[in-house]
C-alpha cells in the first residue's frame, strides 16, 4: 500500500469510529505512527481527505451502476441489476457508505456541490429505470422518484447491519433486497 492509501484508510476508520468533526489530523497521524504535521506532506487538509473518500465512493457507485445496467433494456432486469449492484456495494464497502451518508453534512464547497451532483445522477439512474418500467407497463407505482428513494434507502441500510460472518450471506441479502424493490414498484 502507498502512504496516501494508508492515510486515507486511517482517516476513514476514524471518521467511522468518532466522526469527522471529532477527528484531528494529529489523530490520523497517531494512527499511522506519524506526527500530525507530517501528514501535510501527503494531504492538504482533513476536508480534502473527507471529500476524496466521499467522491470516490460516489464514483464507484456510479461505475457499478453503469456496468450493472449495460446490455439490456428490459425494465425488470435493469432494476434487478441496479439493486443488486447497489446492495453489494454497501455490503462490501460499509465504512465508505457509512461515512458518505453520515458525513455529507461536513463537506464544504466546492466539494459538497460536486458530491450532491453525483448523488443526484445516481438517484436519477434508478428513477429513470422505474419511469421506463411504468411507461412499458412492467411497474405500477405512483411516484418513480419516491420509489427510487425508498429503494436506495433500503440498500444503504445494508452498510449498517450486514456482516460478512453473519448467518445471512451477501447473495441472500442482495436477492431479498431485489425482491423488495420489485414489490415496491409493483412489478408483475
Amino acid at each position: 500500500m502507498t502512504r496516501a492509501t494508508d492515510i486515507r484508510d486511517a482517516a476513514l476508520e476514524l471518521f467511522v469510529r468518532v466522526g469527522y468533526e471529532a477527528t484531528t489530523m494529529s489523530d490520523i497521524g497517531a494512527a499511522l505512527g506519524m506526527r500530525g504535521p507530517s501528514l501535510y506532506k501527503h494531504v492538504s487538509s482533513k476536508q480534502d481527505l473527507l471529500a476524496g473518500i466521499i467522491t470516490a465512493t460516489m464514483d464507484d457507485l456510479l461505475a457499478a451502476h453503469r456496468t450493472a445496467v449495460a446490455g439490456t433494456d428490459d425494465s425488470v432486469t435493469l432494476l434487478r441489476r441496479a439493486v443488486d449492484a447497489h446492495v453489494r456495494y454497501h455490503a462490501r464497502h460499509r465504512r465508505e457508505a457509512f461515512v458518505g451518508n453520515r458525513e455529507l453534512r461536513s463537506l464544504v464547497e466546492p466539494h459538497r456541490s460536486a458530491v450532491l451532483a453525483r448523488r443526484a445522477e445516481y438517484t436519477r439512474g434508478f428513477e429513470d429505470i422505474i419511469t421506463a418500467g411504468v411507461a412499458d407497463g412492467a411497474f405500477h407505482v405512483g411516484s418513480a422518484r419516491l420509489a427510487a428513494y425508498a429503494i436506495l434507502d433500503l440498500g444503504m441500510g445494508v452498510a449498517v447491519f450486514f456482516r460478512k460472518d453473519s448467518a445471512t450471506t451477501e447473495n441472500e441479502v442482495a436477492w431479498q433486497h431485489t425482491e423488495f424493490a420489485l414489490r415496491l414498484v409493483g412489478a408483475r
